[in-house]
């Protein structure tokens, strides 16, 4: 796992309050359904991509095909795609950058990509990896951890 300073984690989600997520599933059993309705709960708006869902919703929110058909703006990209995919992934974000305001590129736990970080580095964007923002919220106090599930999974209350 890269080491990171939790300063630059804290600020990269702090300075981040419109994420696309790219990767996004509607399936309720997947992690970065989990992730995105974690991060809409944490008040983030979220905008799905995945060019297989285009034109439908997810947690209430449209899907978008590419980074290109995002509306923005975007300070994050959050990679729930495997590590090879990340290099297609960042360089759409490079091009769609100065239109989205794009700061950082986060890639979820278990993907790691150096080339692709190093590319997004040097356009100067911040650069997260193999880490989770629904474990770092938390555990930097940014956040409460994830409450008890009722049945409907939306927690109690």
């Amino acid at each position: 796992m890269p080491d990171y300073d939790d300063s630059l984690i804290r600020d990269v989600l702090q300075s981040a309050p419109h994420i696309a997520l790219v990767g996004a599933s509607a399936n309720p059993e997947r992690d970065s359904f989990k992730v995105m309705a974690y991060l809409l709960e944490q008040d983030y708006q979220v905008y799905p991509v995945n060019p297989g869902l285009a034109g439908q919703t997810i947690l209430g929110q449209p899907v978008s095909a590419s980074l290109a058909d995002v509306p923005g703006p975007v300070e994050m990209v959050d990679i729930f795609r495997n590590a090879e995919a990340a290099d297609g992934v960042v360089d759409e974000a490079l091009a769609q950058r100065e239109r989205l305001g794009l700061r950082a590129i986060w890639m979820q736990e278990g993907v790691i990509n150096e080339t692709a970080a190093a590319r997004a580095e040097a356009a100067g964007l911040r650069v997260i990896m193999d880490r989770c923002p629904k474990v770092e919220l938390p555990r930097l106090g940014l956040a409460p951890e994830e409450g008890p599930q009722t049945e409907d999974g939306l927690g109690e209350g």
